[in-house]
C-alpha cells in the first residue's frame, strides 16, 4: 500500500484515500491543523483498504488518530462520508454536516428493505424506461433485494454546518458556503486565511467537496427520496409536479456564481488536483449546462419522455456502452436538467401522455 500524502503548506495536507473499482480513483481527505487538534474534511469511502490508506495518511501528517478533533463532510455521498462512523469510534472525534444531508443519511438508514426498489421502479416507469430495464428491479423486489443498499450504516452527524457561520475551529478561520446542487446540503468550506504563496491572486483557500473540480462535471441529478412520495405522477400533471419540485441544476448555477464571487486564490477539491481560476472554471461549467439546456430544447422539438431524452443526450460514452446502474444515474440527470426547462418556461409535459412525454416551449 503506497500513501500518497500532499503537504499544501499552513497547517493544510490532503491524503489521496483510493474509491475501489472506481474510475474516480480516490477521495483527496483533507487535514487541516487547529489549535485543538486536526480536523478530517471528508473521510473516504468505507473499504479496509481505504481505511489503512488513511491512518497511514494522518500518521505521514505527523498525527494519530486519537489526534483528531473533529470530521467535516462536505456532503453524505460514501466516497466522502463512508469511513466516518470508523473515524469517531476510533478517535472520539465529532462529524458535522449540514441538515440537509443529514436528513438524508437519517432517512437512508430507517428506509424499510425495498423502499428504494418501489421507489426506483415507480420512477423509471414514470419516465419511461423499457421493460427490460425494469426487469431486474421487479425480480429483486419479488426476492426480497433491497438490504444492502450502500448508505444504511452511515453515521449520523453529531454537529450541523451553519450556511455562512465561521466555523468553530480554534486557530482557523473557515466559513462554511451551502453549495446545492450535487446534494441538497453540499457545502464548500473557504479558508479565510492568506494563501501561503502571497503571489497567488485571490484570497484564501476553498475547499470545494464535489461542487466544483477541475477537469469533472459533477453530477446534477433529484433530491427526493422514496417518503418524499414524488414517485409517480398522473401525466396530465407531471409538467406541473416539475415545475414545483426541487430544482437541482437551478441550485447547482446559483451556488457556482456564489462561489464565483469568492475568487478564492486556490481550490482544494475531493477529486482530481488541487487548481486556481475559480471563476474561470465556474464560467466553464455555466457554460457547458447552458449549452446542454438548449440541446436538449432542441431535443425536445419532438415529444420525447425523460428516457428518451436520456438515451439521445450526450454522455462520455454512447448510450450502449452506460452500465445498467449509470443508465439510472443518466436518466436522474435528465430529467434534472428538463425539470430546469420546465421552470424556466421552455417546456413543458404533454397532456394525457402515458408515460409522460415532453416537448419545448416557443
Amino acid at each position: 500500500m503506497t500513501t500518497q500524502v500532499t503537504d499544501h503548506k499552513g497547517g493544510v495536507w490532503s491524503i489521496a484515500v483510493p474509491i475501489p473499482d472506481n474510475p474516480l480513483g480516490h477521495t483527496l481527505v483533507h487535514l487541516l491543523e487547529t489549535d485543538r487538534g486536526p480536523v478530517l474534511i471528508d473521510t473516504g469511502w468505507d473499504d479496509p483498504d481505504s481505511w489503512d490508506t488513511l491512518v497511514a495518511g494522518v500518521t505521514a501528517c505527523g498525527f494519530g488518530l486519537t489526534d483528531l478533533h473533529g470530521v467535516l463532510i462536505t456532503h453524505h455521498h460514501p466516497d466522502h462520508h463512508g469511513l466516518s462512523a470508523k473515524v469517531r469510534e476510533a478517535s472520539g472525534a465529532w462529524i458535522a454536516m449540514h441538515a440537509a444531508d443529514t436528513a438524508v443519511v437519517r432517512r437512508t438508514r430507517e428506509a424499510e428493505p425495498g423502499q428504494w426498489l418501489d421507489y426506483l421502479l415507480t420512477k423509471l416507469a414514470a419516465a419511461g424506461a423499457p421493460d427490460d430495464h425494469l426487469a431486474p428491479l421487479r425480480k429483486a423486489r419479488a426476492t426480497g433485494g433491497g438490504r444492502k443498499l450502500p448508505g444504511r450504516r452511515a453515521a449520523l452527524p453529531d454537529r450541523g454546518i451553519d450556511p455562512g457561520a465561521l466555523l468553530d475551529l480554534p486557530g482557523r478561520r473557515v466559513r462554511a458556503i451551502w453549495t446545492p446542487g450535487h446534494t441538497p446540503g453540499h457545502v464548500c468550506l473557504h479558508l479565510e486565511e492568506e494563501h501561503p504563496s502571497a503571489r497567488t491572486p485571490g484570497f484564501g483557500r476553498l475547499f470545494s467537496g464535489d461542487h466544483l473540480l477541475p477537469g469533472i462535471t459533477p453530477h446534477i441529478g433529484l433530491y427526493e427520496a422514496p417518503d418524499d412520495g414524488l414517485g409517480a405522477h398522473d401525466g396530465a400533471h407531471e409538467g406541473e409536479s416539475l415545475r414545483e419540485g426541487t430544482d437541482p441544476l437551478g441550485d447547482y448555477l446559483d451556488s457556482l456564481e456564489r462561489v464565483g464571487r469568492l475568487s478564492p486564490a486556490e481550490v482544494l477539491p475531493a477529486h482530481q488536483h488541487a487548481f486556481t481560476d475559480a471563476g474561470g472554471r465556474v464560467r466553464a461549467l455555466i457554460a457547458h449546462h447552458e449549452e446542454r439546456l438548449a440541446r436538449l430544447r432542441a431535443l425536445l422539438q419532438e415529444p420525447r419522455t425523460v428516457w428518451q431524452l436520456a438515451e439521445t443526450m450526450e454522455w462520455n460514452r454512447p448510450w450502449e456502452q452506460i452500465p445498467y446502474g449509470s443508465r439510472n444515474i443518466a436518466v436522474s440527470e435528465a430529467e434534472a436538467h428538463l425539470r430546469r426547462l420546465v421552470k424556466l418556461g421552455h417546456a413543458e409535459g404533454v397532456p394525457g401522455s402515458d408515460p409522460v412525454t415532453y416537448r419545448a416551449v416557443g
